[in-house]
C-alpha cells in the first residue's frame, strides 16, 4: 500500500473546460455527477456492474448563483440526487438478497436489508452532501421530493433537536440552571452535537454493510482526486491517492456543527428573551426560533468550505481543514481494487455524457463489465 494515501494532496486546479465532479457512496456502488450528467454504478453479487446514467439540468442563473443562496440550493439538490442514487442502489442490492434467499431458502437477508436501509438512510442524510463546488442541478424528478423531505427532517432532528434535548436533560439533571439562550447552554448543546454525530459514525462504522459504504466513500475520493490531478483514470493511479478530500460532505457536516455553535452562541443573547417559567416550553420555543437560521448556517458553511478547499490545502492554513479530515478518517476506509473499479466506472460514465458521447438515451440502466466501461470510447451494453 502506498504511503501517499496517508497524506493530503492538493487537488489540481480544474480548468474551465474540465467540469467539477461531485460524488457519493451508495450501497455497493458510487454515484458521480458533473454539471450536466450523473451516473450511478453498483456491483451486483455476480460481479457485473449495473449503470444508471442520465442528463441533469444545470442552472446557476438567478438566485441559484447568488453567494450563500447557492449553498442552500446545492444542499437541497444534493440530498435530492443522493436519495435517488441510494434508492437505485438499494433496489439492486435487494435483488441480490432475493436471489440469495431463493438459493438458501431463508428470509434472513430481507430482514438484514431492512435494517441496512434504515441505517443507510440516516447515514446518507448526514453524509450525502457530496463533494461539489457549487454546481447547481435539477434532478427533474418530482418523486424524489418525498425522499429529500424525509432526509431534511432527519438532519434537523439529529443535528438540532436531539442535541438540544440532551443538553436540556443534563442541565436539569445536574441543576446547572442555565438559561436556554445563554452561551453556556449553547456550548453544551454544541458539545452534544459533536458527541452524537461522531459517536453515531463510530458505531455504524462497525456494521459490515455500512463499513463497505465507507470503503466506497474512500474509492469515490480517490477517483475524484485522480481526475483532479489530470491522471489517467486507472486503478493503479487511484490507489495511490488519499481517501481524504477537502470538499467532502463529512467536512461540510463538521463545519455546520461548528458554525451552528458560533452562530447561536452569538444570536442567543440578541433574540427576544424566552422565559415561560417552564423549561420544556422554553426549549421547544427556542428550537422553533432557531429553525429559520438553519438555511443561513448552511449557506455560510458552504461558502466557507469553498474558500477552505481552494486556499487551505497547503501550508499552515491546512490546519483549518483537519477537524473535517479527522472525521473523514471515520467515514472513509481504504477501498479494495474492485471498489475502485466501480468508482472509476461511475466517473467514466458521467464524463461520457458530459462530453456528449452517451447519445440521447436517458434514465438508462445498463449492464456492463469493467473492461467495457473503462476502455470503450462510449458507454455501451456488454454483449
Amino acid at each position: 500500500m502506498s504511503t501517499e494515501g496517508n497524506h493530503l494532496a492538493k487537488p489540481a486546479p480544474v480548468s474551465p473546460q474540465k467540469p467539477y465532479i461531485g460524488g457519493q457512496a451508495v450501497i455497493e456502488g458510487v454515484m458521480m455527477r458533473a454539471p450536466s450528467s450523473l451516473a450511478v454504478v453498483v456491483r451486483r453479487l455476480d460481479g457485473s456492474l449495473h449503470v444508471r446514467e442520465r442528463a441533469i439540468a444545470s442552472d446557476r442563473t438567478g438566485w441559484r448563483g447568488v453567494p450563500f443562496l447557492r449553498g442552500i440550493n446545492s444542499l437541497v439538490e444534493s440530498l435530492k440526487l443522493g436519495g435517488d442514487a441510494l434508492r437505485f442502489s438499494a433496489e439492486q442490492y435487494e435483488k441480490d438478497l432475493e436471489i440469495a434467499d431463493a438459493a438458501n431458502g431463508s428470509k434472513v437477508s430481507k430482514v438484514k436489508s431492512a435494517g441496512t436501509n434504515i441505517l443507510s438512510a440516516l447515514t446518507l442524510a448526514l453524509l450525502a452532501l457530496s463533494s461539489n463546488d457549487g454546481e447547481s442541478v435539477d434532478s427533474g424528478k418530482k418523486a424524489s421530493g418525498g425522499t429529500m423531505t424525509v432526509m431534511l427532517v432527519m438532519m434537523v432532528a439529529f443535528l438540532w433537536a436531539l442535541p438540544q434535548g440532551a443538553a436540556a436533560g443534563v442541565n436539569r439533571a445536574m441543576h446547572l440552571n442555565l438559561e436556554v439562550q445563554s452561551p453556556q447552554f449553547q456550548a453544551l448543546t454544541g458539545l452534544f452535537k459533536l458527541v452524537i454525530v461522531i459517536g453515531y459514525l463510530l458505531i455504524i462504522r462497525r456494521v459490515a454493510d455500512i463499513r463497505r459504504v465507507f470503503q466506497y466513500h474512500g474509492a469515490e475520493h480517490k477517483t475524484i482526486s485522480t481526475y483532479e490531478a489530470e491522471e489517467e483514470l486507472t486503478v493503479d493511479n487511484a490507489r495511490r491517492k488519499t481517501t481524504l478530500h477537502p470538499r467532502c460532505g463529512t467536512t461540510f457536516l463538521v463545519m455546520v456543527v461548528l458554525m451552528s455553535i458560533a452562530v447561536f452562541t452569538v444570536l442567543g443573547g440578541f433574540m427576544p428573551k424566552i422565559h415561560t417559567g417552564n423549561a420544556a416550553a422554553d426549549n421547544a420555543l427556542f428550537f422553533l426560533a432557531k429553525l429559520p437560521f438553519i438555511p443561513v448556517i448552511a449557506g455560510l458553511t458552504f461558502e466557507l468550505q469553498r474558500v477552505f478547499a481552494r486556499y487551505c490545502t497547503t501550508g499552515p492554513l491546512r490546519a483549518l481543514l483537519w477537524p473535517g479530515f479527522l472525521v473523514q478518517k471515520i467515514t472513509t476506509i481504504e477501498p479494495d481494487d474492485a471498489q475502485l473499479e466501480v468508482a472509476l466506472a461511475s466517473l467514466r460514465a458521467t464524463l461520457f455524457r458530459e462530453n456528449g458521447e452517451a447519445g440521447d438515451r436517458t434514465d438508462d440502466v445498463r449492464f456492463v463489465d469493467y473492461n467495457a466501461i473503462s476502455h470503450a470510447p462510449r458507454l455501451r451494453a456488454a454483449a
